[in-house]
């Protein structure tokens, strides 16, 4: 729960509808590719951290070719992390300001606090078991929002279906072996290596290896995730449609919420 908790985030609930608002489900099709990263995950990555005993990829690095070599990794992935907290953080920042009306910086940093707080107390229980119960919050207001959607859509879910296979927004993708364009097979082989680098070299991913009894166990939670985030994509995926056709239909509120 806590890994798939670590794939929903307020780029998942404002970006991934954005993608299906704005365009199709071209994009989805990198969540397609979690069961085969997944696979070679479990069948090499897991088992290899568990009996090294080694708690990051960049310990093995280091083993491997020098400090300089964990000094890089860990340097690369540090600010990759610190681009996508500032992403999430503007994310929730966006959502709360329209929601409280408070200023976007103050949010942020109540946000920040609050999360440093509890993580230095609680060390890495206290990560897991917040991310469980986020996992059961964002799911289900995922769901409640879905619902308000298509309960307020005049013509409910077959006008929803219409509106949308009219625009051409549920296409995966063209399946032509075009290389040059984010067709089908470019968007499934980038999510592969993607989801591969997160599964195999992450150490948001690899430090929940170690907390499981055994490797059995940690390739069980890496395969939970995935067959729980698929679904939980999809849905965000289908949010972005209605939300497409509820505008289509009420076009004024679309150049109300352009303006503001």
């Amino acid at each position: 729960m806590s890994i798939y908790a670590t794939f929903l985030s307020s780029n998942t609930f404002l970006g991934v509808p954005g993608k299906a608002f704005g365009g199709n489900w071209n994009s989805f099709v990198f969540s397609l590719s979690m069961p085969l990263a997944a696979y070679m995950a479990s069948r090499f990555f897991v088992p290899f951290y568990r009996q090294t005993g080694e708690i990051s990829a960049y310990t093995h690095l280091e083993h491997r070719f020098g400090p300089w070599a964990r000094t890089y990794a860990v340097i690369c992935f540090l600010l990759t992390q610190l681009a996508r907290m500032g992403s999430i953080f503007l994310g929730i920042a966006i959502s709360l300001q329209a929601l409280t009306g408070y200023s976007m910086q103050m949010i942020m940093i109540v946000m920040g606090v609050c999360i440093i707080i509890y993580t230095v107390m609680g060390g890495m229980e206290a990560v897991i078991w917040t991310e469980v119960v986020q996992a059961v919050i964002k799911t289900f207001g995922a769901l409640l929002i879905l619902y308000l959607i298509v309960n307020s859509m005049p013509g409910g879910v077959s006008k929803i279906v219409d509106i949308g296979v009219t625009n051409d927004k549920f296409s995966l993708g063209s399946f032509s072996p075009d290389f040059t364009q984010s067709s089908f097979w470019v968007v499934l082989l980038y999510g592969f290596f993607i989801n591969l680098n997160n599964f195999g070299m992450d150490q948001n991913y690899i430090q929940r290896y170690h907390t499981t009894s055994s490797a059995k166990e940690a390739s069980k939670s890496l395969w939970l995730c995935v067959w729980l985030y698929l679904p939980a994509s999809l849905m965000f995926f289908v949010i972005g449609s209605c939300l497409f056709a509820y505008y289509q239909v009420h076009p004024n509120l679309s150049k109300l919420l352009s303006k503001k």
